[in-house]
């Protein structure tokens, strides 16, 4: 019944949600009250942790329309539950965008039925007194409101303008002028005060959420109980341990908060102007601003306090505050005719002219006598800043198998704890023990069995790499992530700025002149090249501005303008304001390239036609680069004549789309793949003469369409990105570990082929297979066909070579067998959208061997990302935090290499610029997983024989005394786990991969035998004891050390009183040995160095607090020191019986190791764990990976895996199911120059799982 009323928010979203109704229910509620008195308020507590059942049993399910609770749940893998209230409001209308009458004077009633509103919205209702108010139900949740809509029958949310899907001709025509002031007021009912609100909370709100934390209540719990033990000296250090980590823990959120908060409210709250009507602008508070509003950027620009839409001007915003990307970006003025003017407003498509909240405008150009205003879009946390805010106030989880295993684990302790609960209540029953004492020690044996110090334990391998990478610059702000990079396997790669330098080194020019190439030339600041075409489009078609006097742009840009020699002036603000027209950007070649016969002459001010005014160009109007469109265009006008000019630069293939087909040069084609096979990076140029009777101001309102066709080809930029030096060792180092690696770039195909080759992605002898596919058209299916590419002739391991590569048709017959293990898929960004939609079933084949993605838009990024997830890789992203924002937060760990320290797009940041650092970041992520894999095994031991030792005791109803357990936790314990998670990374990346699971065959293999031997030698000592001759039922008045007859020592027992607790006795002091040494060794034994980590005998910490131990634990044991003997109640026992028990702990410690090192690490890890792993391995990894085919088909083996079930065990990741079948099908990889055409869509309808 619930499910069928259950409704989804957010549909198709990351946050998406479903939701169901309750309404408050009288006796259910009244029963939760009684039930939370008898539990003495532990009922409560569960219904806090538990929100789901905190709903159910307080109210009864109704419809979403009446609901007044909302219980709601994540639809993603993790399924977190939720809770709501729904309010309701009063509002002359039901919609923002609703057009409501607000002119008359009647007084609009405030409140509800149930509820008086608060005072901010009567002063709000206030200005529409004459209307019949609105009831509206609204809900909270993640700093976002849903408001109720009776057509849906379901929550919706107002994000903004776009919400009413309006034209950006509309956005003109409609939205330029302004709200009015009750408008204004009636908007904000729904869309509340422009303000990103980081509440920083209070100290004694933070500390009750935290203390209420199911850790810290358990410890609440074990210290009554052994306060009530009289056990006050552990109480008090779990006490103050308990303190430490709070106090840490609140220090920590705080901090968060707090540079969340100022770094989020330092431009938030600004003045500004508004319009009101066509003439009209007020001051204002930017926290009154609602989307519709219009403001004015003044020319010495600001911080935008919102997301608005450029309807006048032309700004130069720096925008690293989103995207780590320093580059100032020009944006333009959104088009209000043509096509352009006529398509529907998005933010994403219209980003060009679409100002984001939180990014510095540093300078605007305007109309004298015009203002540059911009439409307000969105406001508050529907902002792209806000959005950026709400994914770090409100995070998913980490979606990490460690985690979950660990709470399995605990689980299992607890079911430990429960046979032991049970057999200290039947074994006290049977010794007619007090009632109080059957409940305190059964309890007690609760609190020994899980260890209240695991998970700050556990914190600290994490804490301790996140230390070790910011000493090598990487910088993170998701610590939980580290655990996650020591699972990569494959790793994507941005390629401009990321593989390769960032910036664009001019290699050549190639002119066309009559209509063919002429050859190429080197240099473009030559005297006979001043007055062409060619040198114009390279000077004025770009973004370039100056910025204290300094140009500052696009680094392509920059590369193309300085390699012109030209030099740039903008009008200053006081020339603008002394013109009618507006002053355009001016172009000029400086004066000694130009032809002698021109700089004799004489310059003057009035001389406005001489021969350097003549090579001045004003460049009038800017289209920006669009990459979407792949192209950029100007419209220019040299000084003297009267027609203006256009010139357009962007991808090759685009512009040649956009010129006449006489002028471009029959070998284009050929030409084009010549530069991009050598890795260069190709830019085409185009020009046309534009009507005379265009004038300056018709110019700025022309839809780009019409200006960029019917141009003229006038040749190809040749820019060479180079590799960085370190990235061919980076990828290597990669392979060699079995890590995957891909390239993601907005760069053309075969360019992206050729870098992949040279930095070894691609190896000389792997052949490419490009799969270009096309959308239905009129009666043609989408269809993908297949072209593979010639192998180089030679090593591509010299950088500087050449490297050939050719697009064949067809006559590749190669074996299938050698096929398999030598290819790599490439596709475009336009293939990738296609095969998404219409080839499904093909797509998770592709990218099971893609290695190359080509000319892929931000989007398309984090869609592969989600692609490669949804196949069970553990996928990283690196990238330099300009285009690939979205990849980044998408993908298990992402890298940005921005400059800034840290950016809120990513959760790693490196100080450095290259990609170096995403091997230390994997080393640093598998040392922390290994180091947490160590210290949970560790913890689990220590609980386990610290239980062994307590229930062996209460056999003789005895137990550990409180120093001991003191020693034990504080002295042994603590000290080891903390230091055991100090042992740095290993030096270099090894193929194999730490476990992901505690729930696997090493691990439990590895805790139970270990389990088993601390037991069996914990028993035998428990029962040699008691078979020594000496031995008696300990008092006060024995001395089994001096006296060597049996008969004395039970006469004095006869005679003597017993201790109450019973804490002195031989069985006592021998299990406090023998245990004390088995905390020690397992702590060495986990202790693993190697491949993971650098060995423990470095770790000197870690080493001396282990020497240090053993030292003392040796000197009491063979020296006995009274003082110390009483502080930890052990009695003494004979000299000989001590030596037992060092033979003992040796054989112990000896069995230990030798299972840990030599069992399970040589012989089980070789012959039966690592097995099945090499046969997928080249499927599972990369076709680049040379991995040794180890199947050892010994007996020995084969006996082993039927033994540990592991015989024939199908792999559990999806990717390496895909590539069994795979390497199976003869009919894969398709056949060259064939042709995938798609199927009807019936045959690829997705089941909603």
């Amino acid at each position: 019944m619930e499910m069928r009323e259950s409704k989804i928010i957010n549909q198709g979203l990351e946050d998406e949600m479903a939701m169901w109704g309750y309404r408050p229910c009288l006796w259910k509620m009244v029963l939760v009250g009684i039930g939370a008195v008898c539990s003495g308020g532990l009922l409560l507590l569960l219904l806090y942790w538990l929100p789901e059942w905190g709903v159910k049993t307080t109210c009864t399910h109704t419809s979403l329309r009446d609901a007044r609770t909302l219980l709601l749940r994540s639809t993603d893998e993790f399924r977190q539950w939720f809770r709501a209230q729904v309010h309701v409001m009063l509002a002359p209308g039901k919609r923002p965008f609703d057009s409501v009458d607000l002119q008359s004077t009647a007084q609009l009633p405030n409140g509800d039925g149930e509820c008086t509103l608060a005072a901010i919205h009567e002063e709000r209702y206030g200005v529409f007194p004459h209307i019949q108010p609105v009831q509206i139900h609204y809900f909270t949740l993640h700093s976002t409101k849903y408001y109720w809509n009776d057509v849906m029958h379901n929550f919706e949310i107002y994000k903004g303008l776009e919400d009413v899907k309006v034209s950006c001709a509309s956005i003109h025509c409609d939205h330029s002028a302004g709200l009015s002031k009750p408008l204004q007021d009636y908007r904000r009912l729904f869309f509340e005060e422009n303000e990103i609100a980081v509440r920083v909370p209070s100290i004694l709100k933070l500390l009750i959420k935290e203390v209420l934390n199911p850790f810290y209540i358990f410890q609440l719990f074990s210290v009554i109980l052994w306060s009530a033990e009289d056990y006050y000296y552990y109480a008090t250090a779990i006490v103050f341990m308990s303190v430490i980590s709070i106090a840490t823990s609140l220090y920590t959120i705080k901090k968060q908060y707090v540079m969340l908060h100022n770094m989020v409210a330092a431009h938030s709250i600004v003045r500004v102007s508004v319009c009101r009507g066509t003439k009209d602008v007020e001051q204002a508070m930017s926290t009154e601003l609602v989307p519709g509003d219009v403001i004015v950027i003044p020319a010495n620009g600001m911080i935008l306090p919102c997301d608005a839409v450029l309807v006048h001007g032309t700004c130069i915003v720096n925008e690293s505050m989103l995207t780590g990307e320093c580059v100032p970006v020009t944006k333009t003025s959104l088009p209000n005719s043509g096509e352009d003017g006529a398509s529907t407003y998005s933010m994403e498509e219209h980003k060009r002219h679409t100002l984001f909240c939180g990014t510095h405008v540093i300078q605007t150009r305007f109309y004298t006598g015009e203002l540059v205003k911009a439409v307000v879009v969105r406001t508050g946390f529907s902002t792209e800043k806000g959005q950026l805010v709400r994914s770090i106030l409100y995070p998913k989880p980490t979606d990490f198998k460690l985690y979950r295993d660990a709470y399995l684990f605990l689980l299992c302790l607890v079911g430990v704890a429960g046979i032991g609960f049970i057999y200290t209540i039947i074994l006290s029953i049977m010794n007619q023990v007090p009632a109080k004492t059957i409940i305190i020690e059964s309890l007690d044996i609760i609190t020994i069995t899980v260890p209240p110090a695991l998970p700050a334990a556990m914190t600290a391998g994490i804490v301790y790499a996140q230390r070790r990478l910011k000493r090598v610059g990487i910088f993170c702000i998701s610590p939980q992530r580290i655990n996650m990079c020591g699972q990569l396997n494959l790793v994507c790669f941005d390629k401009t700025g990321t593989l390769t330098e960032d910036g664009l080194d001019l290699w050549g020019i190639q002119r066309v002149e009559d209509g063919s190439f002429s050859p190429p030339e080197v240099e473009a600041a030559k005297e006979n090249l001043v007055d062409t075409p060619f040198v114009s489009c390279m000077a004025t078609c770009h973004s370039l501005t100056k910025i204290e006097g300094e140009l500052s742009g696009d680094p392509l840009d920059l590369k193309m303008f300085s390699a012109t020699g030209w030099i740039l002036e903008e009008a200053t603000e006081e020339e603008t304001a002394l013109h009618n027209p507006i002053m355009p950007t001016v172009v000029r070649p400086p004066k000694h390239v130009l032809p002698e016969t021109n700089q004799n002459i004489r310059l003057t001010q009035n001389l406005e036609l001489s021969a350097l005014s003549s090579y001045e160009i004003g460049i009038v109007r800017q289209f920006p680069f669009s990459s979407a469109l792949q192209r950029m265009s100007v419209v220019v006008r040299r000084l003297g004549e009267k027609h203006m000019g256009a010139y357009l630069k962007g991808a090759p293939e685009v512009v040649v789309g956009l010129c006449k087909e006489e002028t471009v040069p029959q070998s284009f084609t050929e030409t084009l793949e010549a530069y991009t096979r050598q890795g260069f990076r190709v830019i085409a140029l185009a020009h046309r003469q534009l009507e005379s009777k265009l004038s300056w101001h018709k110019v700025q309102s022309l839809n780009r369409d019409l200006i960029e066709t019917n141009m003229e080809f006038l040749g190809l930029i040749i820019m060479q990105n180079k590799l960085k030096e370190e990235t061919a060792g980076v990828l290597e180092d990669l392979r060699q570990a079995n890590i995957r690696t891909l390239m993601v770039t907005g760069d053309n195909m075969l360019t992206a082929i050729s870098v992949a080759r040279d930095c070894g992605m691609i190896r000389s002898h792997e052949r490419v297979i490009i799969a270009d596919a096309v959308p239905p058209k009129d009666i043609q299916p989408a269809s993908v066909t297949w072209h593979y590419t010639e192998n180089p002739a030679h090593n591509t391991n010299n950088h500087n070579q050449v490297v050939e590569i050719k697009l064949e048709e067809g006559g590749y017959e190669a074996q299938p067998a050698q096929l398999d293990q030598s290819y790599h898929f490439a596709m475009s960004g336009r293939a990738f959208a296609v095969i998404t939609e219409h080839f499904p079933h093909l797509l998770q084949k592709l990218v099971l061997r893609a290695t190359v993605f080509a000319r892929m838009a931000p989007d398309q990024k984090t869609q592969l990302v989600e692609v490669l997830q949804s196949v069970d890789y553990t996928v990283g992203m690196c990238g330099d935090g300009a285009n690939d924002c979205g990849a980044l937060k998408r993908a298990h760990s992402g890298i940005s290499l921005s400059e800034l320290e840290a950016s809120v797009a990513s959760p790693f940041t490196s100080s450095t610029s290259n990609i170096s650092c995403v091997p230390n970041l994997i080393r640093e992520g598998r040392a922390a997983l290994i180091t947490s894999f160590c210290v949970f095994k560790f913890m689990a031991l220590y609980s386990i024989i610290q239980y062994l030792s307590v229930t062996l005791l209460y056999s003789l109803l005895s137990n550990l005394g409180d120093f001991q357990f003191l020693f034990i936790d504080i002295a042994i314990i603590l000290i080891i786990a903390f230091t055991m998670s100090l042992n740095p990374a290993w030096k270099e990346l090894v193929c194999r991969r730490p476990p992901s699971s505690l729930i696997s065959g090493p691990l439990l293999f590895s805790v139970l035998t270990q389990i088993l031997t601390c037991m069996t030698f914990q028993v035998l000592a428990f029962l040699l004891v008691r078979q020594q001759s000496w031995y008696e039922i300990w008092t006060p008045l024995s001395d089994a050390c001096n006296v060597s007859h049996a008969g004395l020592s039970y006469s004095l027992n006869g005679t003597s009183p017993h201790d109450h607790k019973n804490i002195r006795n031989y069985e006592n002091t021998t299990l406090f040995y023998v245990s004390s040494f088995q905390y020690l060794a397992v702590a060495i034994i986990f202790s693993k160095g190697r491949p993971f980590r650098q060995p423990s005998y470095k770790n000197w910490p870690f080493m001396l607090s282990c020497v240090g131990l053993y030292i003392f634990l040796f000197l009491i044991m063979l020296r006995p020191v009274p003082a110390i003997d009483r502080f930890l109640e052990i009695v003494c026992v004979p000299y000989d019986w001590r030596i037992t028990l060092v033979i003992i702990v040796i054989v112990n410690a000896a069995v230990s190791f030798m299972l840990e090192t030599l069992v399970l690490d040589i012989v089980l890890w070789r012959l039966v764990f690592s097995r099945g792993k090499q046969g997928v391995s080249q499927a599972m990894v990369s076709p680049s990976a040379d991995v040794p085919q180890l199947a050892n088909h010994h007996w020995a083996s084969a006996f082993l895996s039927w033994l540990f079930c592991r015989k024939n065990k199908v792999p559990r990741a999806r990717y390496m199911h895909l590539a069994l079948e795979l390497q199976d099908d003869h009919e894969w990889p398709p056949r060259p120059s064939t042709v995938t055409s798609a199927s009807p869509p019936c045959t690829h309808l997705s089941v909603p799982i």
